[in-house]
């Protein structure tokens, strides 16, 4: 039986990924640091943070992991005639902290929150060092939906979404894939399983599969990962050519 393993702080010694315990599915380790360096060097190996207020910094390797492949996206009859009406504008980079702001709030179906304030000072942290990006999505000149993640070489690591108002989470998704595969990103992690997510592509995959993509898409000394730039709120992405 797998025992946890105890980082000391600032330590980027993560244990092998495979002595995760099987429950909780992919608790890997425990410690009190939260740098932008432990960061880098965790999802390298697959490794995220996943921890509430009042717990050490917890870090996770499941398996099965949950991926999509961009050229596997699915939109719905009912999201292609979203998509076609262009009810919402799409940006990068425009609002990270907002964004992260309200991923943190407490939805009504959670207790709290794992997006602690620790949680969010690492990821505008890594934000400001162009490992971290946001996708915000508008209607009517107010920010109703949007996402942020971690990309590295040619993978996105979604971290998390919000949405103020139907379907502006999941149309800021399907512009962030889009635009993706443009840019021949290979695998988007979506971490763990959501009805949400499955509906629009995502499947599971075995951890070991998911880091052989890692060894073969986040290239050493190549971190910084290309993003779109091109966007602004006077010039979003048109999304109304979706089939």
């Amino acid at each position: 039986m797998s025992q946890l393993a105890w980082l000391e702080p600032d330590s980027l010694d993560f244990p092998p990924t495979d002595t995760a315990l099987e429950d909780p599915n992919g608790l890997l380790a425990a410690g009190t640091t939260l740098s932008c360096e432990q960061l880098i060097a965790a999802y390298q190996q697959g490794i995220f943070p996943w921890f509430e207020d009042g717990q050490p910094v917890l870090w996770w390797s499941p398996s099965p992991r949950l991926v999509l492949l961009p050229e596997e996206l699915h939109i719905s009859k009912s999201m292609k005639k979203l998509l076609k009406k262009s009810e919402f504008e799409v940006t990068t980079d425009l609002a990270f902290d907002e964004v992260i702001h309200h991923c943190a709030a407490p939805r009504p179906d959670q207790q709290g929150t794992w997006i602690t304030e620790e949680i969010s000072e690492a990821y505008q942290e890594m934000h400001a060092r162009g490992l971290a990006h946001s996708v915000e999505v508008w209607q009517n000149d107010e920010l109703v939906g949007g996402l942020y993640g971690i990309a590295m070489g040619q993978i996105f690591f979604g971290e998390s979404m919000f949405a103020l108002t139907a379907n502006a989470s999941k149309y800021g998704f399907i512009y962030l894939i889009r635009a993706l595969k443009q840019l021949n990103y290979k695998l988007i992690d979506c971490q763990v399983h959501t009805n949400h997510l499955a509906s629009l592509g995502a499947k599971e995959i075995p951890r070991h599969d998911f880091e052989n993509y890692l060894l073969n898409f986040i290239k050493e000394g190549s971190l910084t990962a290309e993003w779109p730039k091109d966007l602004s709120r006077e010039q979003p992405i048109n999304l109304s050519n979706s089939k």
